[in-house]
Formats: structure tokens, C-alpha cells, sequence
């Protein structure tokens, strides 16, 4: 299953199928992590970390599974963007979209969320 192009805004938009494929994936890679497996599954991939609400748990679990995966998380806040002072949610997200393989975001509305994946790609 490729999840290019899409998001996980709605799980209304997968098949029941594909979320029991994510699920179980996320099962076998825990176990294979557990058992020292060395697994490098997001090798390569990166991943936009964007931060409007701070939370040391969300950016702890999202980097150090990006790690473990073979992936590297950009850490990105207010103060080191232009969200807010001018660049819109779609600019933001056609941009990282072309640097980044995921764009993930911990923000104030769900307009925000819809419009990083009408715009992301």
C-alpha cells in the first residue's frame, strides 16, 4: 500500500483494509524493535515536524521514531518559520512538500491541519 499523496486527516478516506496494514506494520516494527531487529524502513525519508503548540512529548515520540526508522525529523516552530507573519498554511505546505517526504503538524485548528493536506503533496 503507498500512503504518497495521502493523509491521515480523515481515516474516513481509508479503506478498512489499509488501516488494519498501517496497524499491523506498527506492531511488527514495535516487536522488532523490541527484539533489536535492525529495521530501517523510512531510510532516506524525512519528516516536517511543524510546531504551533509546543509539546515535549509529541516531538520526543515523532524523532526518535523517525530515528529508529532510518528517517530525520525537522523540527520546525513559529519563531524559525514565517507562519503567521505573511507565508499561508498552502505556501508552507507546496514548500515543504518539495524538501520533505512527510510533513506531520501539532497546531491550534483543524483549518490549519485541512490546509496543509489540501496543499501538501
Amino acid at each position: 500500500m503507498s500512503l504518497k499523496g495521502r493523509n491521515f486527516v480523515d481515516l474516513a478516506d481509508f479503506e478498512r483494509f489499509e488501516l488494519r496494514q498501517v496497524l499491523d506494520t506498527a506492531h511488527d516494527l514495535k516487536q522488532k524493535q523490541k527484539r533489536g531487529e535492525p529495521h530501517e524502513l523510512l531510510k532516506g525519508k524525512s519528516l516536517a515536524m511543524i510546531f504551533m503548540k509546543s509539546s515535549t512529548r509529541t516531538r520526543v515520540s515523532f524523532e526518535v521514531g523517525m530515528t529508529q526508522l532510518g528517517g530525520h525529523a525537522l523540527f520546525l516552530q513559529p519563531s524559525g518559520t514565517q507562519l503567521g507573519r505573511g507565508e499561508t498554511i498552502g505556501d508552507t505546505a507546496l514548500v515543504l512538500s518539495r524538501y520533505c517526504d512527510v510533513i506531520m503538524a501539532r497546531v491550534f485548528g483543524h483549518d490549519e491541519v485541512t490546509g496543509l493536506a489540501k496543499y501538501g503533496t
